[in-house]
């Protein structure tokens, strides 16, 4: 591995990372070298079997004191050379005449608060090593919208605000703050959500797979691994130069 952009003796800490595109970041940045701190909670701790050498912490990221628990993770800690903003929820569809107001106060505590609370308890220890990077996991929606998504897409965009001031204010410091912005990426949840549309008169799950995947230049999904890749890019030095960036990771979605 080129020495530019091993991760060998770096701590990264990725949010959500018990399950999907978090633990797969988390997998990719110890293939890298580096030592892995996780926060996620409840059920997803729980039904996680993660590495035994992870350091696993129990946090809710919707709790508007989630940014002073971090905090003292972050004191624990000590020098945090990556932080992988991850978690995140994706709500149900819903028009602009369907809205949820307890609905949308989880979300945005979650997708925005979340964010800007990591990225906030982490920015002294990323300071401490003169090099941090921190990705924030943004989505398509982050920068465009479909129909029957403003809540996910007010908070995307929220998202990638939040990472282009971060990069501003943290930047002094010497720590990139930079953002993933997947297309449809066949994880668990997007399989799921396309079996309840089915289940409620919508395509078979293949034909709606097959649409999105034709909505691409590369006339194919991205994938789980490849957006884990791309994480492990913008934490190594590899990508030194970049940040205030939103990369997407969706195949040439037109």
């Amino acid at each position: 591995m080129a020495q530019e952009q091993t991760l060998s003796g770096r701590r990264a800490v990725v949010t959500g990372g018990a399950g999907g595109l978090g633990r797969a970041i988390a997998t990719r940045l110890e293939e890298a070298g580096a030592a892995i701190t996780i926060i996620d909670h409840g059920a997803s701790l729980a039904n996680a079997e993660v590495p035994s050498d992870w350091h696993i912490e129990d946090v809710d990221l919707s709790r508007l004191d989630c940014q002073d628990r971090m905090r003292g993770i972050a004191s624990v800690l000590g020098l945090v050379d990556i932080v992988v903003a991850n978690a995140g929820v994706v709500p149900p569809w819903r028009g602009m005449d369907a809205l949820d107001a307890d609905e949308w106060q989880t979300v945005m505590a979650i997708n925005v608060w979340g964010v800007a609370a990591t990225l906030g308890a982490f920015a002294g220890a990323l300071a401490q090593t003169g090099r941090g990077s921190a990705v924030v996991m943004a989505s398509l929606n982050g920068y465009k919208a479909h129909p029957k998504q403003v809540l996910y897409t007010a908070s995307k965009h929220a998202a990638i605000g939040i990472m282009r001031a971060a990069a501003q204010d943290m930047g002094p410091a010497g720590t990139r703050v930079n953002a993933l912005a997947p297309g449809p990426i066949m994880t668990d949840a997007l399989l799921a959500r396309i079996a309840r549309r089915h289940a409620a008169g919508g395509p078979a799950p293949e034909d709606a797979l097959a649409a999105l995947a034709k909505e691409t230049a590369l006339g194919k999904l991205a994938t789980i691994d490849q957006v884990a890749s791309t994480a492990y890019f913008l934490a190594s030095d590899a990508s030194a130069g970049l940040t205030g960036l939103v990369v997407p990771v969706d195949g040439g979605l037109a």
